[in-house]
């Protein structure tokens, strides 16, 4: 396995598709669990980039729909990694809308995601470094390390209450 650290840059990734009837509301709008599906898939291929491992989501932290998307409109997600734990990482997805008439796009959700690296039989990998190169990925590693905290926090009494 090639733990050799890695950009944030290399792991960049864009998807774009059209929002067609069959992905929206009664009312022409993009259904949320579809684009949460289509985040989850942005944010799987950027950590694949960075791992080049199986991948499982092991979290959402802080989606929020911002601005609705028409039928007809463009979707686009942008992902890539944040932050690299032992065997697991973050990746940031951004999703805009693009009017395909007038080319205005707005940005209406961001997320980050965590996904944890596994082998065939689901036994967690070690992931490769993240190199952060500028001040703002450093800071968004901070920032990815304090969610990270928070969430395993909040795990740990979840499972406390269950008990």
């Amino acid at each position: 396995m090639d733990l050799t650290p890695k950009r944030a840059a290399d792991s960049a990734t864009e998807m774009v598709q059209v929002v067609l009837p069959n992905d929206a509301n009664p009312l022409g709008f993009i259904l949320g669990g579809t684009v949460m599906h289509l985040i989850d898939i942005a944010g799987a291929i950027a950590c694949h980039r960075h791992t080049r491992t199986l991948l499982v989501t092991a979290a959402v932290d802080d989606l929020q729909f911002l601005h609705s998307i028409k039928v007809g409109d463009l979707i686009i997600l942008r992902a890539r990694v944040t932050c690299v734990f032992t065997t697991s990482l973050e990746v940031q997805v951004d999703v805009f809308s693009e009017e395909t008439l007038t080319g205005r796009r707005q940005q209406t959700s961001r997320a980050f995601l965590t996904f944890v690296a596994i082998d065939r039989e689901g036994k967690r990998v070690k992931v490769a470094p993240l190199v952060a190169d500028t001040d703002e990925e450093r800071t968004v590693c901070e920032e990815a390390q304090a969610r990270r905290e928070a969430r395993l926090r909040k795990k740990v009494r979840s499972t406390k209450s269950e008990v």
